[in-house]
């Protein structure tokens, strides 16, 4: 298995640098200030529509959730990343020490995927989706994470996103069950 993951990484590792500025925007663009403020712009506009509010909460949660899952697995599970263990590696990005056990980029994209598909249908969810796939190979790719790893930040945000999409609808149809009983008393 250890000889497939690093094949699979030296083949997208390897891939031309003519499609580096693409997936180094992806690796990286979340840590631009301009591109912060565009996503919080974002969700904030989600919020103010009543289509898009559910979805937009439900991300609020999965988001941090998937992230912070990464994180436990990465101290718990200490896998190293291929730009530590492989000299060949060609590094696209600042060089990662920590542990990359399951990539929290993918793991993220992962969880806003799913909620925007799963509350919005596939017109919303399919950007994200793609989002989320080009995301985790611009990690392979860029140097950072070994295939398994975005495979196992993927299925995290994922869980993740299930989860919260589930409780929050049954959280949901609580309260509007205790609404309604409520009015009827009166």
């Amino acid at each position: 298995m250890r000889s497939l993951d690093i094949a699979l990484f030296h083949a997208i590792n390897r891939w031309s640098d003519s499609v580096a500025p693409f997936f180094v925007f992806l690796s990286e663009c979340t840590k631009w200030k301009p591109v912060r403020f565009a996503l919080v712009a974002a969700f904030l506009a989600m919020l103010t529509h009543p289509k898009t509010r559910r979805p937009a909460v439900y991300v609020l949660f999965a988001f941090p959730l998937a992230n912070e899952l990464c994180d436990v697995l990465k101290d718990g599970f200490r896998m190293t990343r291929p730009c530590v263990d492989l000299p060949e590696a060609i590094l696209r990005v600042n060089k990662l020490t920590s542990f990359g056990t399951a990539s929290a980029h993918s793991a993220n994209m992962a969880a806003v995927a799913l909620v925007m598909t799963y509350c919005l249908g596939w017109r919303w969810g399919l950007g994200w989706i793609l989002v989320a796939l080009f995301t985790g190979l611009s990690r392979i790719y860029v140097g950072v994470h070994y295939p398994s790893q975005v495979l196992l930040g993927w299925v995290c945000g994922a869980l993740i996103a299930l989860l919260t999409v589930k409780l929050g609808d049954r959280l949901s149809q609580w309260f509007k069950s205790r609404r309604e009983a409520r009015l009827e008393e009166y």
